[in-house]
């Protein structure tokens, strides 16, 4: 019978060591990129184009917007379904004030993240 060789304490531990520092795929939760209206922006009255770009893939039919206006009534805005599956678009007409868009999303890894976006609208 042959004996197995024995590795050194030396080569396991580089081993586990080697193991742990190597990167490995991790799932994240959505994290907001860019949106328009920018964050604190000022946008013009009226027809205004919402879009909120983020960093992973976007369930678009479990995700919402909830818009909130100078008077502090509550919208639900719809989402487009069609489009790029990291961006959630909408529009909405718009008056003059400072208003809030809330938005939770679900990236398709199953992960649930909300967040604010605050801005202005201005006379045209």
């Amino acid at each position: 019978m042959t004996p197995r060789p024995i590795l050194p304490r030396r080569t396991i531990a580089a081993a586990l060591l080697f193991g742990l520092l190597t990167p490995v795929p991790a799932f994240a939760h959505a994290i907001l990129q860019e949106s328009v209206p920018t964050q604190d922006g000022t946008v013009a009255a009226g027809r205004i184009g919402i879009a909120l770009r983020y960093n992973s893939r976007i369930d678009k039919e479990r995700s919402s917007l909830v818009l909130t206006g100078p008077d502090r009534d509550r919208t639900p805005l719809p989402i487009m379904q069609a489009g790029p599956p990291d961006i959630l678009t909408t529009s909405a007409d718009l008056k003059p004030g400072v208003y809030t868009i809330r938005w939770n999303v679900l990236a398709t890894d199953g992960h649930l993240t909300r967040g604010d976006v605050h801005f202005t609208v201005t006379e045209q």
